[in-house]
């Protein structure tokens, strides 16, 4: 295998950009074809694809959102009109947003919990493939990411859980670094009689 600085470079370097501050354009099809193919080329124990995504752009963005603010309404009557409207343009933060779907297959010899990580996975391959493109990404699980109306919304079964909204965007403001754990702290090594 060839050795690729620039992509070491790229792991050590990456940083989340704010949906917030992320403007168009979004990546077009072939780049979120890209992004979308780097997600599905993670770890998969089994060859179970224990992942799947559900891309909101243009008008289904704002949609999505009507129906995030009339849920979020209906749970919180006392929610004001800014707060409604927050929750109405959620998805409208970015050009392109990613709904990637955990998908467990029970019962069978593949644990479980690699196949949630392998959703992870898939998340975090496309934070990296998107950032490798240009684009501003950020991986998010708000409250709509573990609502059982939200997800009757979004068509998952009794085995999916939603593991992260992936906003995508090109970025209007400079990403600022944050404070990183030092890896003496988090790393050990084992030895025999520890």
């Amino acid at each position: 295998m060839p050795r690729s600085p620039e992509t070491v470079e790229l792991l050590l370097t990456r940083r989340s950009a704010k949906a917030l501050t992320m403007v168009e354009p979004g990546p077009n099809e072939e780049e979120l074809r890209t992004i979308l193919t780097a997600g599905a080329r993670v770890p998969d124990h089994g060859k179970l694809a224990p992942w799947r995504f559900i891309i909101f752009r243009g008008e289904a963005r704002a949609a999505f959102g009507a129906e995030l603010a009339r849920i979020h309404a209906a749970a919180q009557p006392g929610a004001t009109a800014e707060q409604t409207g927050f929750e109405a343009n959620r998805l409208t933060r970015a050009p392109v947003v990613v709904a990637v779907i955990s998908r467990v297959t029970p019962g069978i010899k593949i644990p479980e919990w690699e196949q949630v990580l392998s959703a992870g996975a898939a998340c975090q391959n496309m934070l990296v493939a998107a950032t490798a493109l240009g684009f501003g990404a950020q991986w998010l699980t708000e409250w709509y990411a573990f609502d059982p109306q939200v997800n009757a919304l979004l068509g998952l079964k009794e085995n999916e859980k939603v593991a992260g909204f992936i906003y995508l965007g090109s970025e209007s403001v400079a990403k600022d670094e944050r404070p990183r754990p030092v890896l003496a702290d988090i790393t050990s090594e084992w030895r025999p009689g520890n």
